[in-house]
């Protein structure tokens, strides 16, 4: 969940391995703990997909605000929705991206970690096991990085600082040596809003102040390259209250005093009372300090749910920033080295110390691998050593931080990595690193936080259309398992709508979504695909395992390739927004290619392909986002049918013309009777503020006559532009959800009827328009604004608090974060059609 980059250290190098196998790394385990037994038979996985396959959600419980009826209904839509799995934060009231503050909160006194909030987490382990599904949280208040108000300055990072006073040889004692002072800003990376002075800052630590040890006093000459043998070590002529007796030999010198603080860096983005500092992941006190407390409590108030109700403890990407200092540094840093660090202190002060600047160079490299060998040994051994004995799985993503990947990895029983969709376009942040090192331990399910969005590109108008092609290259890159950011805890009633927010973040999916009941179908197709991409094992690469020629439209073809004995499952995906073919070449020979499509659940033979010698070739045809499973598990027959398509042409054979009796919703805003459309029209072009504003699932119903031979089992229902999702409904018979190309269902022979046939057409589109048509009424709500874009409720209003009707009558939605304002565009919604018969 890296929502920014780190903060560089003041070391900022660059690392290198260093350095034998640690006893710490010996110990380690060596596979993940996701291996699942499998089914021989990939089509079993495929049309029944196992529990595995199932999608997890990172669930927000933002703030105070929270029930266990609300808690209740986030599972059970959950588990009815196709998820198994949900991972717990527990964040400020909102996040502006930084942490903040609604005031008023019905339950204000429900604080992450405290008792009240301890009754919440124990009916969501007692509701999960009911269900069935996976419950696990992150190991603090937040989701950065490990650490709580119960860490103490001496507990929390550290980092390395100086004073210095410039003496002249012949003064011989009474030297007295201020203590080193720091910015009382602590080096938090991002603000969070201060309750004690009510500003949203990087807040002043007292512990910056008040806290402090010593490391050592040395004496240099004012300038120049200074051996380290020429540095004098004045640590124990220093008295505790800096006073330094020292007759100063001639010439001009500069004494530093070197002690180290806490770094200030504060969790976040947490409740301000349930905010502490960031443990020091270097020291093994302050680690096992930390987890002992984490799982101390998890004991306390899960104890008997634990591996059933309560499975994992999670440490997301890491934000914590570079710390420069440990209590035992000098000790661990002489150890594993072989030489002592403390001459070579005054690198961190700019001095170059060495016969040349190499010297400091290789010092700076040192120190840097060995702080990389601490987090390993310490802060990933010990997390994983307390959680294996708690019985509790190790969650993590394991980037982001100062280690080395492939080396702290094999300690975490489950690895998450991330993507994004900046500017609607996949993007990976450490993903490739992270699948390269988890199959290089052996570990199958690859997870990964999936669709993590900014205000920029999810204010309440994703759809699952445009989420598609980015799931799919995640996919192709390896993900086998995606972890949906973010579902949000929703406390209160169904009428309040959208509801609470995770403040800026997206993507939205939550139980309140627009698209959540026919969203469904989506969350089918992943389970599809997922089963099928932890079958068997993957391929080893080879240069002529994929190759793509003659594509045509601009079309992008990407695709990964599993294996099981004589069984080869490809997963072809066209990850541009554009249809076209494409002749796709595959390191397979003298086998029958079939084609799975996971959007349906369908299988069938390719007849359209041939051998080259090397790889069979098969010409292909993709619809937008389009993807399939080209399987090859049998012999393959001479080819009698080379001239036989492998996807037949489609020719109009019927319009379905004229009016449409179309019902919206009128509970918000919709027309209370149903309308008709002389022809298929956008919502928003409409004069009607009930139709134009409109968000939610309108009906649409038509009867229509069907010459045509109906027994045949090639007729497509094709819906033309859908915005944004269909579930078709014909003679009564439900034929499923369409929600991205092709917008087509094939109809089952003899459906339909020569004359009199009904067809019933539910179109949903997004909250985005609803919440645009509120903003064309007088406000009853007061927003402060977001520290990027947007604004976030400023309090809950007393007729909210009082369960009262709204003030402002035309206003339909609740929510806390607001995208819009009067005069944001519409976004296009509902069936644009043409609405037509084909067949092949």
């Amino acid at each position: 969940m890296s929502f920014f980059k780190p903060l560089k250290c003041l070391l900022s190098v660059f690392f290198v391995f260093w350095g034998p196998i640690t006893q710490a790394q010996q110990d380690k385990p060596t596979t993940g703990g996701n291996v699942q037994k499998q089914s021989s038979n990939p089509a079993e996985v495929f049309l029944s997909p196992p529990l595995s396959a199932s999608p997890g959600v990172l669930w927000m419980w933002m703030g105070s605000n929270l029930s266990k009826t609300g808690i209740t209904k986030d599972l059970e839509a959950l588990k009815k929705e196709g998820f198994n799995s949900t991972t717990m934060f527990s964040l400020a009231d909102a996040t502006t991206p930084w942490a903040g503050e609604i005031k008023k909160s019905p339950t204000p006194e429900i604080i992450s970690w405290t008792e009240p909030w301890w009754k919440m987490v124990r009916h969501a382990a007692e509701e999960s096991k009911r269900l069935g599904m996976d419950f696990g949280m992150f190991n603090g208040p937040g989701y950065e990085s490990s650490g709580g108000p119960w860490i103490t300055p001496e507990n929390s990072m550290q980092e390395i600082c100086w004073s210095t006073d410039t003496v002249t040889g012949g003064v011989s004692d009474h030297i007295k040596l201020a203590r080193p002072k720091v910015n009382p800003r602590g080096h938090t990376p991002y603000p969070v809003y201060n309750e004690e002075t009510g500003l949203v800052e990087i807040p002043k630590i007292a512990a910056r102040s008040t806290y402090y040890k010593d490391i050592a006093v040395l004496a240099l000459p004012v300038s120049g390259i200074v051996p380290a043998d020429k540095v004098i070590d004045l640590t124990s002529k220093m008295q505790p209250d800096g006073q330094l007796n020292w007759e100063v030999p001639a010439g001009k010198w500069i004494i530093y005093r070197f002690g180290h603080t806490t770094t200030g860096t504060l969790i976040q983005p947490a409740q301000w009372k349930a905010t502490g500092l960031e443990c020091d992941k270097m020291s093994r006190e302050a680690v096992t300090f930390h987890i002992d407390h984490v799982v101390g409590e998890i004991k306390k108030h899960l104890g008997d749910l634990i591996g059933t109700g309560f499975k994992s403890v999670h440490f997301d990407s890491y934000e914590a920033g570079y710390p420069t200092w440990t209590p035992k540094m000098s000790q661990e840093f002489a150890a594993r080295r072989g030489y002592e660090i403390t001459k070579y202190l005054p690198t961190f002060a700019g001095r170059i110390i060495g016969t040349d600047r190499r010297d400091s160079s290789l010092f700076v490299n040192d120190f840097n691998v060995t702080v990389k060998d601490l987090y390993r040994d310490v802060y990933f051994a010990i997390i994983a050593k307390k959680l294996r004995e708690a019985n509790l799985i190790f969650l993590c993503e394991p980037y982001g931080g100062p280690w080395r990947q492939d080396e702290v990895m094999p300690y975490v029983e489950r690895v998450m990595t991330e993507f994004w969709t900046f500017g609607g376009r996949y993007s990976p942040y450490e993903l490739q690193p992270t699948v390269a090192a988890l199959r290089k331990s052996g570990q199958n399910i690859i997870e990964a936080e999936a669709f993590t969005s900014d205000p920029h590109d999810s204010k309440w108008d994703e759809t699952p259309e445009w989420l598609k092609p980015m799931g799919d290259a995640a996919f192709c890159d390896g993900v086998n398992r995606m972890v949906i950011h973010r579902f949000v805890q929703q406390p209160w009633d169904d009428k309040y709508k959208p509801g609470l927010t995770m403040g800026e973040w997206g993507t939205h999916f939550d139980r309140t979504q627009t698209w959540w009941e026919p969203g469904k179908a989506m969350i089918k197709y992943w389970q599809r695909c997922q089963a099928l991409l932890q079958w068997g094992t993957i391929a080893l690469p080879s240069a002529n395992d994929f190759l793509v020629s003659q594509s045509t439209g601009n079309i992008v073809v990407k695709h990964i390739h599993r294996k099981q004995k004589l069984v080869d499952v490809y997963f072809v995906a066209n990850v541009s927004r554009n249809a076209g073919k494409a002749v796709c070449s595959f390191n397979v020979m003298d086998m029958q290619p079939e084609l799975w499509a996971p959007l349906t659940g369908t299988i069938r033979d390719l007849p359209n392909f041939k051998a080259n010698g090397v790889n069979t070739e098969i010409p292909l045809d993709f619809d937008k986002a389009q993807s399939f499973f080209i399987v090859f598990r049998k012999k393959a027959v001479t080819n009698t049918a080379a001239y036989k398509e492998n996807f037949l042409p489609r020719k109009e054979a019927l319009a379905i013309n004229g009016p449409w009796e179309v019902k919206f919703d009128k509970q918000w805003g919709g027309p209370a009777k149903p309308v008709t459309f002389k022809t298929l029209q956008d919502w928003t072009q409409q004069p009607e503020k009930g139709i134009k504003y409109f968000s939610g699932t309108a009906v649409y119903k038509k009867t229509f006559d069907a010459p045509l031979n109906n027994s045949t089992d090639s007729l497509y229902l094709d819906l033309g532009v859908v915005k944004h999702l269909a579930r078709v409904i014909l003679n009564n018979k439900d034929l499923g959800v369409l929600w991205t190309a092709p917008w087509s269902v094939k109809l089952p022979a003899n459906l339909l009827k020569p004359k009199e046939n009904t067809l019933v057409i539910e179109v949903t589109n997004v909250w985005a328009n609803r919440l645009i048509g509120d903003e064309q009424e007088p406000a009853d709500t007061e927003w402060l604004p977001g520290h990027r874009e947007g604004h976030f409720l400023k309090e809950f209003p007393d007729w909210f608090l009082n369960n009262q009707s709204r003030p402002s009558k035309g206003r339909y939605c609740f929510t806390t974060w607001n995208y819009f304002d009067k005069n944001s565009p519409l976004i296009s919604s509902g069936l644009l059609g043409p609405v037509t018969i084909t067949s092949e």
